[in-house]
C-alpha cells in the first residue's frame, strides 16, 4: 500500500517522467473502439452462429442411412462426422489466435468461406473419401463463434455486451434446434444432397450479411502466429479426440485405443512445455492456468456432455417404432419438431440471462443453469412416455443450457485481456467441442451395449435412455461443482477493475455514466526501456490523501480509472520487479479523460 500526504506534489520530473494530456487518443477503451456500432451487428452475427449449427446438425436425420447412401459399412459412415469434428477442434483455436493478430472479421469471412467451399464439395459427390474431405472443410466454421464473440467485445458498448454475447453463444442451440425438423423435410421429400446446397447458400447469406454489416474490430494482439504450437495442438487433439470419437468401434481395451490416448498425453506434454517457452504462444497457458478461466473451461466440457445427450437420446426414442412397448412410433420430421424446443428456448433465454447476469453476475446464472439442467434431465427418466413430454424435456433443459452457455463466454471475455478475446473464447468452445464429442462417445457406448438384437438390427433399450440421462445428469452435478469454486462477481472485480464487466450490464451502464459525467484518467504503465508493464497495480489518491480507485493494468499496460470530482490527484504505481513510481495530475472537469503515462523507472520518493 502506497501512502502519498495530500500537501506532497509529485513532479513528472522526480519519480517520474510522465504526459498529461486531456481527452487525448488511446485505444485502451474497449467502449471507445466502436462508441456506435451498427446496429445490424447483433443479429448478422447471432446468424452467422446459427449458419454454423445447421452445418452441424445437417445429418442428424440421415445418419442411420448414411451406409446405404456412401455404399459403405455403418463404421466407415461414422467419418462422416467425425471427421468434423476433429476439423472444427483444430480450427477453432487456431482461427481464434489469428482472428486476435489479423482482424477477427477477416477470420470469420474465411472460415464461412471454407465451410462454402466444403458444402458445395460434399453436394456435388457420393464418394466417401470426398465427402469427408467436405465435410472436414465444413468443419472451419466452427471458428466463427469464438470470432463473433471477439467482434461483439469490440464492438458494442459494455451495457448491450452481455446480451449480445449470450445470443451468439446460444446460437448454436437455436440452429441446432431449427435445422433438425428443417433437415428432416428435406431429406424425406427431395435429394439428401440438397442439404448441403442449403448449407452453402446460408454461408454465402452470412458471408455477404457480414461485409456489408459487421466493421473490422481495429484491436490487434502483438507478435506473430504459433506455427509449432498451432501444429503440436493440433497432432494433440486429433490424438485425443479420434480414440473418444472411435473407441466404441475399436475397443476401449484396444491396443489402438490406449495407443492413441497415451501418444495424445505426450505430445500435449510437450506442447506445454514449448507453449510455456515461445514468446507469442498460441494460447496463453499461464491465462488458461486464471482460477477463474480453468474452472470455466472444465464447466464447459461438462455443459457439453448435457448439451449433447439430450439430442441423441430423444430422437431415437421418438422414431422407435411403437412395437417395441416404449417407443413413440413418430416420424422424422415429428421427431424433429419435438426436439425444436430445445434451441428454440434457448435464444429465449438470451435476454433472461442479461437481467439475471446484470443483478447476480454469471457465476450466479451458470450455476442456476446448470441446476434447471439437472432437473429436466432427473424429469426426463420418468417422462418418457408421450411425445409431448419429450417436448416438456426439450424446453427444460434448452432453457437451463441456454442459461449456462450464456454464461461462459462472460466469464471467459471477464478474466482476459481484450487482445486475447478470440484465442480465449476458442479454446472455450473447443472445450464444449470436447464435451459433446465426450458425450457422443460415451452415450453411444452405453446405447451399444444395452441394445437389443431385433431381426438382426440393434435397437435402443429404455435402460440405455435412462442411463444415458443419468450420465448427463452425473455431468451436471460435477459442473455445478466447478461453478461453485469459481469467484464472485464482487471478488473478481476487486482483482481486476479494469477487466470488463459483463457479468453486470447495470453496472456497466452506471460506470459509464459516471464517466461521462466526472471523466477520469487513463494512460500507460511503462518500464524504463520503454516496454509496457502488465499488471501493474495504479492506486488514485484524492487531494485529501485518500485512495480514491484502483486498477490492474492490461497486457498492453493500459488502465483507467473514473475521478469522483474535480481536483488534483496522484496516481501512484506499483509492479514486480520494479520500483514504484507516481505522477501529479489534475482532472479540470469535461467528459473526456486525462491521459497520465507512468513511467516505473529509478528510485522512488514514495514510501511503501
Amino acid at each position: 500500500m502506497l501512502h502519498v500526504p495530500a500537501d506532497a506534489p509529485v513532479s513528472a520530473g522526480r519519480p517520474t517522467p510522465v504526459t498529461s494530456r486531456p481527452g487525448g487518443p488511446s485505444s485502451m477503451s474497449h467502449a471507445t473502439a466502436h462508441p456506435r456500432a451498427p446496429r445490424g451487428v447483433v443479429p448478422v452475427l447471432a446468424f452467422a452462429g446459427i449458419v454454423v449449427a445447421v452445418m452441424q446438425t445437417l445429418l442428424v436425420p440421415v445418419i442411420k442411412d448414411l451406409p446405404a447412401l456412401l455404399r459403405t459399412t455403418p463404421s466407415n459412415a461414422t467419418w462422416v462426422m467425425t471427421s468434423t469434428l476433429l476439423a472444427g477442434a483444430v480450427a477453432t483455436p487456431i482461427m481464434g489466435r489469428l482472428g486476435d493478430l489479423y482482424g477477427k472479421r477477416r477470420m470469420l469471412l474465411t472460415s464461412l468461406a471454407v465451410m462454402v467451399v466444403g458444402s458445395l464439395v460434399c453436394a456435388l459427390t457420393d464418394d466417401l473419401v470426398v465427402m469427408i474431405a467436405g465435410r472436414a472443410l465444413q468443419g472451419f466454421a466452427m471458428g466463427a463463434i469464438p470470432l463473433g464473440i471477439g467482434l461483439m467485445r469490440d464492438e458494442l458498448p459494455r451495457e448491450r455486451l452481455g446480451s449480445a454475447m449470450a445470443l451468439m453463444s446460444s446460437s448454436i442451440g437455436v440452429g441446432g434446434g431449427l435445422a433438425m425438423p428443417a433437415a428432416a423435410l428435406v431429406a424425406q421429400h427431395a435429394d439428401w444432397h440438397a442439404l448441403f446446397l442449403g448449407s452453402a447458400g446460408l454461408g454465402v447469406l452470412a458471408m455477404l450479411l457480414i461485409v456489408l454489416t459487421v466493421p473490422e474490430s481495429p484491436l490487434r494482439a502483438r507478435g506473430t502466429f504459433d506455427v509449432l504450437g498451432a501444429l503440436g495442438l493440433s497432432a494433440g487433439l486429433v490424438l485425443f479426440l479420434l480414440p473418444i470419437t472411435k473407441g466404441s468401434d475399436w475397443g476401449w481395451g484396444s491396443g489402438l485405443t490406449l495407443g492413441l490416448f497415451a501418444a495424445s498425453a505426450v505430445v500435449f506434454a510437450l506442447w506445454g512445455a514449448y507453449e510455456l517457452r515461445v514468446a507469442a504462444p498460441l494460447v496463453d497457458l499461464r491465462t488458461t492456468a486464471r482460477r477463474e478461466v480453468l474452472l470455466t473451461n472444465l464447466a464447459s466440457i461438462m455443459v457439453g456432455v448435457a448439451f449433447y445427450a439430450i439430442s441423441l437420446v430423444l430422437p431415437q426414442l421418438l422414431q422407435l417404432p411403437a412395437a417395441t412397448g416404449y417407443g413413440l412410433g413418430q416420424s422424422m420430421v415429428v421427431a424433429g419438431l419435438c426436439v425444436a424446443p430445445l434451441g428454440l428456448t434457448m435464444m429465449v433465454t438470451a435476454p433472461l440471462y442479461a437481467r439475471l447476469s446484470a443483478a447476480y453476475g454469471p457465476k450466479v446464472t451458470l450455476i442456476l443453469g446448470l441446476l434447471v439442467i439437472a432437473v429436466g434431465y432427473g424429469a426426463g427418466i420418468g417422462l418418457m412416455s408421450a411425445a409431448w413430454q419429450t417436448v416438456v424435456i426439450s424446453v427444460v433443459v434448452g432453457a437451463g443450457i441456454g442459461l449456462a452457455y450464456s454464461s461462459l463466454p462472460a466469464l471467459i471475455v471477464g478474466a482476459v485481456d481484450p487482445s486475447e478475446t478470440g484465442a480465449a473464447n476458442g479454446l472455450n468452445t473447443l472445450m464444449r467441442s470436447i464435451g459433446t464429442s465426450v458425450s457422443s462417445a460415451v452415450i453411444g457406448m452405453v446405447l451399444a451395449n444395452t441394445a437389443d438384437h431385433v431381426g438382426g438390427v440393434d435397437v435402443p433399450t429404455m435402460e440405455g435412455f435412462r442411463a444415458s440421462f443419468l450420465i448427463a445428469t452425473g455431468a451436471v452435478a460435477i459442473g455445478l461443482v466447478l461453478a461453485l469454486f469459481l469467484p464472485g462477481a464482487k471478488r473478481a472485480a476487486a482483482g481486476q477493475h479494469t477487466q470488463l464487466r459483463a457479468s453486470s450490464e447495470e453496472d456497466a451502464a452506471l460506470t459509464r455514466a459516471t464517466e461521462a459525467l466526472t471523466g477520469g484518467f487513463r494512460g500507460r504503465v511503462l518500464s524504463a526501456a520503454g516496454e509496457p508493464v502488465a499488471r501493474a497495480r495504479v492506486t488514485l489518491i484524492d487531494p485529501h490523501g485518500r485512495r480514491a480507485g484502483a486498477a490492474l493494468t492490461d497486457a498492453e499496460g493500459r488502465y483507467a480509472l473514473a475521478a469522483p470530482a474535480d481536483g488534483a490527484y496522484v496516481l501512484a504505481a506499483t509492479a514486480a520487479g520494479h520500483a514504484p513510481g507516481a505522477a501529479s495530475a489534475t482532472h479540470r472537469g469535461g467528459d473526456r479523460p486525462v491521459e497520465v503515462d507512468l513511467a516505473l523507472s529509478g528510485e522512488s520518493e514514495i514510501l511503501a
